[in-house]
């Protein structure tokens, strides 16, 4: 509706510096330095109760004494002054501190015993805090340089977020020499208050800004962190790196899957379900970002070379065999076509060697055959400098022959002063080039990885409908008891209930505690069967022998009961009884061995994986790893990345093995721990999969109780909230559905503004606006269920448009109150549609523990009051300002 509320740390009209010095070694010193160097553009505001003037500026005692309002201000003082600064500011007005002293939360408990203390006073007066511990902030654009960082630092276009000032430093270095400049940098420090979701929400809207960086060493907040990111990762790209690679994060003693599923894996699915590349170097970023930042689009991997010399073709393509682009194959046509234009000796293959005697108008010959072959997504052009070959000439080529197609073309001049005047056309050009092949190889990986990663931003899991309902209350109940009596870790039965109450097929299991109730169960259950201790304290059963297959007879099964036993209770005096299971032999000539696991992530929270099971699956370490929900799209791909997946085809004697029955078993997972957030762990090992379905022959599952108020909230990511449809009829006899909006619903979205008249549309937008365009149709559409939400009015009436209205609330900063927005048709106004939209609004959000309903609305908008008033919102005035009044509603009433 107005400002970002960020908006004050990156535009400020009057910024003040606490603790602004003389020493030339001190941070006040080169924090007022910077801004004058930066030409800051307002006013600047020396606070130091010392001096009377700083570098040519009046200096103030304190805060209060300051003439001006401040929208900014910036604190380098000692750490135990902080707190009565903090309180200044509050007395002043002043909402926006960006703290730059260390000494809090990284200094033990009375460093966090202070940064508490700052922010109970800054949450007294609706301050927003950036840092502690931080290097600032700078907006070259504005002038403004908030930091202690040494140089002026390039106006440009890309956003640096960065949590480690250190690297901050270096990255900015980095650019400086590379001619990178930059739109926004803001050294996040400790993030005690404004994290990076926060900066990401304000980066996704800001038009200065085309790309974001990002260095990441913790997460606090992982749904505020991952709906930031894909906030800003739908409408630009967003590359990062992250440090601290740890696995301990989510290992857990007992199940194979905490063992190989570290904290690193679970960090890479969660921000490839954000739309968002990683990088492991700062080189690696900035080239990420170099060819992001182009706009290319690539429907697969499939990458091209063309090279006037073998070796670095070579070295480029070895680089793509590491980082999984694929080598595309020419087609016939194309070949034929290269015949023609090249020397009969050129390579006859990717990479297409033209030789070195190669001239500009071959380079463009062999890049526009590649260009029009369908098999080739992108294509890199290396150059050598050969005597025979003008480097600045074939530049001049490759970009003319680049303008023509939508597929990205990459260059590398490798070399020195020879080809520096290639290099520089390229900087100016629709050519991304880089300094190595490899390089470039690595850039065009990143692009893949990117348009990838946007396909899953945009999958929204639905309920499936081939699908049965699962009973999550009676699998909660089982869960319940086993917690009930003390027990954590769930008895084979008990975790085989729990999956057939999400439909997956299991193995008949019968617990004994002797060899006589073992003889009983094998004969009842039909031989060969299965013998399997079933004890807490043996996590994995073929460690310590726990496991006898094929048994024929009653006779057998009453000697491998007794053999067990004592091995175990020779090896563990203390116990008295063992337990053991007993199962059918499970028969698949065919059967394939998966494991499908889940561990509760400590930032992410529960994180499902997929891969080669079996009693090596340590050794085999073959998994995939996805955030639920899922769906079916997700599951495939992470399918894929797996060795399971050439396993599961048809090889040798073997019928390909029923894939879709695997599908539907991870769809049920995923359902199982979007529901259950008491369980901990999973592990579903063997689970046999063969051409006539999947059978759960093993499973462990560990649970905890859940103290959780809302649904979801053990979820990174919330599900689409499929529960909240609602069906109506309305006064003039037609049926409509109010559903929550998803990203398929773009066109629809756009045509239903698009029909609103020009009155409609200044009442909601508050400026004239003839469509939506791509940016707001994304955001409009591709929303994250849980600080925001919208819902859609539809009919499917062939009298009526599809969609009759639209409500959207969005959460803000204080979490406990919503500014909303609604628009009906004007052809359906009257029929009672913004009343139910705005019902099923408040009740979602007063259902997340939402207060306060909010909206600023034109005064001239009688109709919207009307009907506000007669749901309750009283109506107050804005100050400055008669056009405009302010609609709030308390939902505790």
């Amino acid at each position: 509706m107005g400002p970002h509320y960020l908006s004050r740390f990156f535009t400020p009209k009057t910024v003040a510096i606490v603790g602004a010095s003389e020493r030339e070694d001190s941070v006040g010193y080169r924090l007022l330095l910077n801004m004058q160097e930066a030409g800051f553009q307002g006013g600047l505001y020396p606070v130091n109760n010392k001096r009377d003037t700083l570098l040519g500026l009046k200096a103030y005692p304190d805060l209060t004494s300051v003439p001006e309002d401040l929208d900014l201000v910036v604190v380098a003082t000692p750490a135990p002054s902080v707190p009565g600064i903090v309180r200044q500011c509050g007395e002043k007005g002043v909402t926006s501190i960006i703290i730059i002293t260390a000494g809090f939360g990284e200094l033990g408990d009375e460093g966090k015993r202070l940064q508490q203390e700052v922010l109970d006073i800054a949450h007294r007066y609706s301050i927003r805090i950036i840092g502690p511990n931080c290097l600032g902030v700078i907006r070259p654009n504005g002038h403004l340089n908030a930091t202690f960082g040494d140089g002026v630092v390039k106006d440009g276009s890309l956003a640096l977020l960065s949590q480690s000032g250190a690297v901050c430093t270096a990255i900015l270095d980095w650019a400086k020499s590379q001619d990178i400049g930059f739109s926004t940098v803001v050294s996040m420090g400790g993030a005690a208050d404004i994290d990076f979701g926060e900066v990401l929400d304000y980066l996704a809207t800001d038009s200065k800004t085309t790309g974001i960086l990002m260095y990441v060493e913790g997460i606090r907040d992982a749904r505020r962190f991952l709906s930031g990111l894909k906030a800003a990762a739908r409408l630009k790209p967003v590359i990062l790196i992250k440090s601290g690679r740890h696995e301990a994060g989510c290992k857990a003693a007992m199940s194979h899957t905490g063992a190989m599923v570290g904290g690193d894996h679970v960090f890479d699915a969660a921000i490839a379900r954000a739309g968002v590349v990683r990088a492991y170097s700062i080189t690696e970023l900035f080239s990420a970002a170099r060819i992001l930042a182009n706009n290319y689009v690539v429907k697969d991997n499939r990458l091209a070379i063309i090279t006037n010399a073998g070796g670095p073709g070579v070295m480029a393509t070895d680089r793509a065999e590491d980082v999984g682009v694929k080598m595309a194959g020419l087609s016939e046509a194309s070949i034929t076509a290269l015949n023609a234009v090249l020397p009969p000796h050129w390579s006859h293959a990717n990479p297409v060697d033209i030789l070195g005697d190669a001239t500009s108008e071959r380079y463009q010959q062999a890049l526009d055959v590649c260009l029009a072959d369908d098999n080739i997504d992108g294509i890199l052009v290396i150059l050598t400098p050969q005597a025979m070959t003008n480097p600045t000439q074939v530049a001049h080529s490759i970009i003319d022959g680049a303008k023509a197609s939508k597929k990205p073309v990459l260059a590398t001049w490798t070399g020195g002063a020879r080809v520096q005047e290639g290099r520089n056309l390229f900087a100016n050009s629709n050519v991304a080039h880089f300094s190595t092949p490899e390089v470039a190889v690595d850039a065009f990986s990143f692009l893949a990885h990117y348009m990838q990663n946007q396909i899953l931003l945009k999958q929204i899991p639905m309920p499936g409908d081939d699908l049965a309902t699962p009973d999550v209350a009676g699998a909660r109940l089982i869960i319940e008891r086993v917690l009930a009596e003390g027990r954590q870790v769930l008895t084979a039965q008990e975790a085989k209930a729990v999956l057939a109450a999400f439909h997956i097929k299991v193995t008949q299991t019968i617990k004994v505690s002797n060899a006589k109730d073992a003889m009983i169960a094998a004969e009842t259950l039909g031989f060969p069967v299965v013998l399997k201790v079933n004890m807490a304290e043996f996590s994995h059963k073929s460690d310590i022998g726990g496991v006898r297959l094929n048994i024929g007879s009653v006779l057998d099964i009453s000697r491998h009961f007794v053999e067990m036993e004592t091995a175990i209770k020779q090896k563990h005096p203390e116990i008295t009884e063992v337990c053991m299971t007993v199962e059918p032999m499970f028969k698949a000539v065919s059967g394939r061995e998966i494991m499908i696991g889940v561990v509760r992530d400590p930032v992410f929270g529960p994180a499902i994986s997929v891969g080669l099971g079996g009693t090596m699956v340590e050794i085999l370490k073959d998994s995939a790893v996805a955030l639920p929900p899922l769906n079916a799209y997700m599951v495939e791909q992470m399918l894929a990345k797996t060795k399971a997946a050439k396993y599961l085809r048809a090889f040798r004697q073997l019928p390909p093995a029923d894939t879709q029955a695997l599908v539907d078993v991870l769809l049920n997972v995923s359902t199982m721990v979007s529901e259950l957030p008491e369980i901990l762990e999973l592990d579903i090992n063997p689970l046999i999969v063969d051409e006539n379905g999947a059978v759960a022959v093993d499973a462990r599952i560990k649970a905890e109780v859940s103290h959780q108020l809302n649904r979801y909230a053990h979820m990174a990511i919330h599900p689409y909230p499929h529960e909240l449809a609602q069906h109506h009829q309305l006064t003039n006899g037609t049926n409509i559905t109010i559903r929550p909006i998803r990203p398929e619903d773009a066109v629809m979205e756009k045509d239903f503004v698009h029909r609103l008249s020009e009155t409609s549309k200044h009442f909601r937008f508050r400026q004239a606006l003839h469509e939506l365009t791509p940016e707001m149709v994304v955001r409009f559409t591709q929303i994250d269920y849980d600080r925001e939400m919208a819902f859609v009015a539809v009919t499917e009436d062939a009298n009526m448009p599809n969609e009759l209205g639209v409500g959207r609330y969005i959460k803000n900063p204080d979490g406990h109150s919503v500014e909303f927005a609604l628009v009906v048709a004007d052809d359906c106004h009257c029929l009672g549609i913004g009343t139910k939209l705005m019902n099923a609004l408040m009740q979602t959000a007063k259902n997340k523990g939402i207060t306060f309903f909010e909206a600023e609305v034109l005064a001239v908008n009688s109709g919207m009051l009307s009907l506000l008033k007669k749901l309750g919102f009283s109506v107050e005035t804005v100050a400055d300002t008669l056009d405009v009044v302010r609609v709030v509603k308390d939902l505790r009433v």
